[in-house]
């Protein structure tokens, strides 16, 4: 992959988690001052992104900073080609949280603050739509990190999706079950996507045929 491509890769995702970053901040901060836990919530969820995309970010400048120096004769797609297994296998525990937590709730449902909890919802959504309209381009599978970043934005907003969905369904219809029910569906199709990542950037790693 071309240095230009990498370093343009290399800003997108640090203005992502930048953004990430205080959005969580202030989340956290109003969450506690409010008194809110969905949004207290929220903001530490967030957090679990600023790390995955962190380290999305840090591969770059690692890359970079290795081709600069000179010392290293290896393969650097190969260290963003780890990155992104790394970043998919994060995306995978966060989909089995995500299901666990609606399971337990379907199990043992508990009082909701829909209108509270439905603010936050659009709020991350929409942090998550400009952060995936950013990390957008049109050569994501060349690049396993990029694709990683991107995936990650993407589930958040997916997560946000099925959350809004779920609480505006529940709460007109008075059916708390609804809400777990749409969390497990979107858990779902983030194993799919995480499995998917690693399935790729593993290919790379052990060097198979773009073809098998």
């Amino acid at each position: 992959m071309e240095s230009s491509v990498r370093q343009k890769h290399e800003r997108k995702t640090m203005i992502v988690v930048a953004l990430t970053a205080i959005t969580m901040g202030v989340e956290i901060f109003f969450g506690l001052r409010t008194g809110s836990m969905a949004l207290l919530a929220d903001g530490i969820h967030m957090g679990s992104h600023v790390l995955a995309l962190g380290l999305s970010w840090i591969a770059y400048v690692f890359v970079r900073k290795t081709e600069s120096s000179g010392t290293f004769a290896g393969n650097s797609d190969k260290i963003l080609s780890l990155s992104g297994y790394s970043s998919g296998l994060m995306l995978l525990i966060f989909a089995f949280v995500i299901l666990y937590e609606a399971i337990s709730r379907l199990i043992d449902p508990s009082p909701i603050l829909y209108k509270e909890a439905i603010t936050v919802a659009f709020i991350g959504l929409f942090v998550n739509l400009v952060s995936a309209l950013i990390l957008h381009h049109n050569d994501e599978h060349s690049d396993h990190n990029i694709r990683a970043a991107y995936l990650h934005v993407l589930a958040d907003a997916l997560t946000s999706i099925t959350a809004i969905t779920g609480l505006i369904a529940a709460m007109f219809t008075k059916t708390v079950w609804i809400d777990p029910v749409v969390g497990i569906l979107g858990s779902a199709v983030i194993m799919k996507w995480s499995v998917s990542l690693m399935k790729e950037s593993g290919k790379a790693l052990l060097d198979f045929r773009k073809d098998t």
